[in-house]
């Protein structure tokens, strides 16, 4: 592969204090994984932000969370058209194959998804609306909540539709027959997060309340 290069300098030298310092400390605990197998009981689909690192948010141990990472945090709808669907086999996986007991759909502040889809939708981002941008078309899975947000400022709007993008990905993971089924007998549940990146908080959506609440 003629265009691969060697990888820069500075992570060659984090991989050898990772292998000699948190490797070698856990070396028991990655045997027996790759022995044994992945057994999360949780799935995490994150935003791609650099900023969003969902094991430390949660403290978890290499094993405990199956992450899948996209464009602003989105679930595309049940779609089997036999086409390439990385997110929707990501769903798949969790539920049939490692039968993982929740889901957990986490947005969060300042997303850059977020705000390309706001701009796509105000005319501001025209680039977004051609049929050529892979970027564009994924955020077409947003839309409807811009078109439902309430009036106000730009971030007060671009704030309700970070929220409004994780209750869309909840709506769309129940399309998926998989998922509604094994929602509607209890043996999987799920979850809509958002985090703010400054703040450290943690909000959780109530369906009793229609509202994100701090945790």
């Amino acid at each position: 592969m003629q265009y691969a290069r060697p990888l820069p300098a500075y992570l060659v030298e984090r991989y050898a204090l990772w292998k000699s310092t948190t490797f070698e400390t856990n070396r028991l605990t990655y045997h027996d994984l790759a022995t044994h197998g992945q057994h999360p009981r949780i799935m995490v689909v994150s935003c791609c932000d650099s900023r969003l690192q969902v094991t430390s948010i949660f403290a978890a141990d290499v094993g405990e969370l199956f992450i899948h990472r996209n464009i602003a945090n989105l679930i595309p709808q049940y779609e089997p058209d036999g086409r390439h669907h990385g997110t929707s086999a990501a769903v798949e996986y969790a539920v049939k194959s490692l039968k993982v007991a929740h889901i957990v759909v986490l947005g969060h502040s300042g997303c850059g998804g977020v705000e390309g889809c706001y701009n796509m939708c105000s005319g501001c981002a025209p680039e977004l609306d051609e049929q050529t941008s892979f970027v564009g078309r994924w955020l077409d899975i947003m839309r409807p909540g811009f078109d439902t947000l309430p009036p106000g400022d730009d971030a007060s709007r671009k704030r309700a539709l970070e929220k409004s993008s994780i209750l869309i990905s909840l709506e769309n993971l129940m399309t998926f027959p998989f998922v509604r089924s094994a929602v509607v007998d209890g043996s999987l549940s799920l979850h809509g997060l958002w985090k703010n990146i400054g703040e450290g908080s943690l909000e959780s959506y109530n369906p009793a309340t229609d509202l994100f609440e701090s945790l």
